[in-house]
């Protein structure tokens, strides 16, 4: 397989991955402000801050009026931003098309549906009426993406490049969900009533990650910040968990490298070392320094994806 291909295939599993983490968070931010208990976190214009937060566009200026429609045009459908759903899909598309021969033409077809779908989206609609059912849509489409990657391509090399694509994705996006609301807590700091760690953002958080339901199921009581940091960071059973994706990233790296002994600079010694290191931590670690152990997660996931581009895609 050429290096370009290969790169192609695993910017290709990010890309599809990052769509879908972007507009759950759009949805279930936005209409979970709602229910929100408090007045600061039901303010439309929190919740438009921390949606730029998210995508990596923060605003600090609390004098700023935000314009509700521009936000939510500039996340879902502006083709000048990077960050966007549709510059994701976009480019998701343009990476499958450069490595056609390699992936079957059940997933290209799927792919090439839900392109259409979110370019021919009438941008009037959604920025005023239709987020919901954008949103929705989007999920439930990279789902079917993700189910004819499993279902429909050889579990090889190819299947290996694109998954590593997705769950080092999937870590990164579910760190940054995590990241960001753990500012909206801290911002929403005594509006609720009770300290951060009972805050309603970390309700939201687990939502946004759809994990609400077996969190709940898993630990018999109402979200705390503990918890849900544990459940989402080192607990490898739930699939959105950072320890379940450097579980699969490690899985997935060996099918690459099949050395007995890696080199220390090697991708699969550095994750290794990583899942190592997160294996044996405990929650308290953690919660000693959150946005600290956040940032070193987002770091490891950002070395782990540039040495993988110049130890197998460099071309």
């Amino acid at each position: 397989m050429l290096a370009r291909v290969a790169n192609n295939l695993f910017w290709m599993g990010r890309y599809i991955e990052r769509a879908e983490h972007v507009a759950r968070f759009m949805n279930v931010n936005y209409f979970s402000s709602l229910d929100a208990p408090n007045q600061l976190s039901q303010s439309r214009q929190f919740v438009l801050r921390s949606m730029l937060f998210m995508v990596g566009d923060p605003v600090y200026d609390d004098t700023l009026l935000l314009d509700e429609e521009s936000v939510l045009y500039d996340i879902g459908l502006n083709p000048e931003k990077n960050f966007s759903i549709i510059s994701s899909i976009k480019t998701a598309r343009e990476n499958a098309n450069s490595s056609r021969d390699l992936i079957s033409t059940e997933l290209y077809e799927s792919l090439n549906k839900f392109y259409h779908f979110v370019m021919n989206y009438s941008k009037e609609l959604f920025v005023k009426t239709n987020l919901y059912d954008f949103t929705v849509n989007v999920t439930e489409m990279t789902a079917v993406l993700r189910g004819k990657i499993r279902g429909t391509l050889l579990h090889d090399e190819v299947y290996a490049i694109i998954m590593l694509g997705v769950n080092i994705e999937r870590a990164i996006q579910v760190t940054r969900i995590i990241n960001t609301k753990f500012n909206d807590a801290l911002m929403a700091q005594g509006s609720y009533g009770d300290p951060i760690g009972n805050s309603f953002e970390w309700s939201t958080l687990l939502k946004c990650a759809e994990s609400y339901d077996m969190m709940r199921r898993l630990y018999k009581k109402s979200p705390n910040s503990s918890s849900t940091l544990e459940f989402l960071i080192l607990n490898g059973r739930c699939p959105r968990s950072f320890m379940n994706c450097i579980n699969q990233v490690y899985k997935h790296i060996h099918e690459l490298d099949k050395k007995v002994e890696y080199e220390k600079s090697s991708t699969a010694f550095m994750v290794g070392k990583i899942r190592a290191e997160f294996e044996f931590k405990q929650i308290e670690e953690i919660q000693d320094d959150i946005q600290g152990n956040l940032d070193t997660i987002l770091n490891k996931m950002f070395k782990i994806s540039e040495n993988m581009e110049k130890e197998f895609f460099n071309y």
